[in-house]
């Protein structure tokens, strides 16, 4: 188990330090995630929360405990990229227990971040809020949003989604609509997994906004009036690991049939054996950066859509 801790603001920075680990000599690495974004909650911010891996806890949800188990053989190589501009000062622990030889067959750990910003959404004009929210069809997955790829011998447990919901309007705006669809072993159509909704897949119900955390499922922020802002959402399959055998593909609609536009990024934790495919380039600092709460910031052109009259 690793346990890694950290005292700091809530800023920019928790993007801008990148996690990554290397097993047994390995060229690439096995995780490579914002730092911030590996501890289970993505936007760059801090919050308490516990679920069983992970856990973010006080002050402030500023210390970062981590307790998946991370095997190896020969060597393990923990490092942290600090690509801010201002010097950090970390404070860790590295908990590990050392054996005589490691059977064959323990997998190795891998985590993995994304982001799409924005996703490619439909053009609304023209169409109606229940159109919006509920019409159309998705019978390929082609256009979803991907969480993980992976190829090889392994399973996957579990992901937190953090999702920034961009679009403006005082319409009903739940954003959770989307399915989440998971190919394995070169499924094509249909995926061996597919579920009925986001909020189905992270374990909740009747489009929620109340923060709950367990186990293995939770919302650590729920949103905003009508969903507005910054959402996140875990699920953990610590006693349901999707199991492959050559190849995962975990993808989520953004809304129905992929018609939303929302800012999406995630953390995609699996367990597989070497070697592992090549993560994709980790984007540059200023692109893993949240945006500002609401956009557009003018203060009127807020009001306008996230007034809802409860303040004069």
């Amino acid at each position: 188990t690793c346990n890694g801790l950290l005292w700091g603001r809530t800023q920019g920075f928790l993007r801008q330090l990148t996690l990554r680990m290397y097993w047994d000599g390995e060229r690439d690495p096995s995780v490579e995630v914002p730092l911030g974004d590996f501890f289970g909650l993505g936007h760059a911010t801090t919050a308490n929360f516990a679920s069983a891996p992970l856990c973010m806890s006080p002050e402030d949800g500023r210390s970062f405990n981590c307790y998946f188990a991370m095997p190896f053989a020969e060597a393990a190589r923990i490092e942290v990229a600090n690509e801010y501009d201002k010097t950090i000062k970390l404070y860790f622990y590295v908990d590990y227990e050392s054996y005589d030889t490691l059977s064959p067959r323990y997998l190795r750990f891998h985590a993995q971040w994304r982001r799409q910003n924005p996703c490619r959404g439909v053009d609304e004009q023209g169409m109606s809020n229940e159109r919006f929210l509920h019409s159309g069809r998705n019978i390929t997955g082609e256009g979803n949003y991907v969480i993980l790829e992976a190829e090889g011998r392994g399973h996957y447990v579990g992901c937190h989604l953090d999702i920034h919901n961009l679009r403006l309007t005082r319409e009903w705006n739940w954003y959770g609509e989307g399915d989440d669809m998971i190919f394995i072993d070169g499924d094509v159509w249909p995926p061996t997994l597919h579920g009925t909704g986001t909020e189905d897949y992270f374990g909740t119900a009747w489009c929620p906004t109340q923060a709950a955390c367990t186990p293995y499922h939770g919302i650590v922020l729920p949103g905003e009036r009508n969903w507005a802002g910054k959402i996140s959402l875990y699920r953990y399959h610590i006693e349901d690991p999707v199991m492959f055998g050559r190849s995962i593909r975990v993808t989520i609609e953004h809304g129905h049939d992929n018609h939303r536009s929302d800012d999406y990024s995630s953390t995609a934790y699996w367990y597989q054996g070497e070697p592992h495919r090549v993560f994709p380039a980790l984007p540059p600092p200023p692109e893993r950066l949240p945006l500002p709460d609401f956009v557009p910031q003018n203060k009127a052109e807020m009001l306008k859509y996230l007034d809802f009259g409860e303040r004069s």
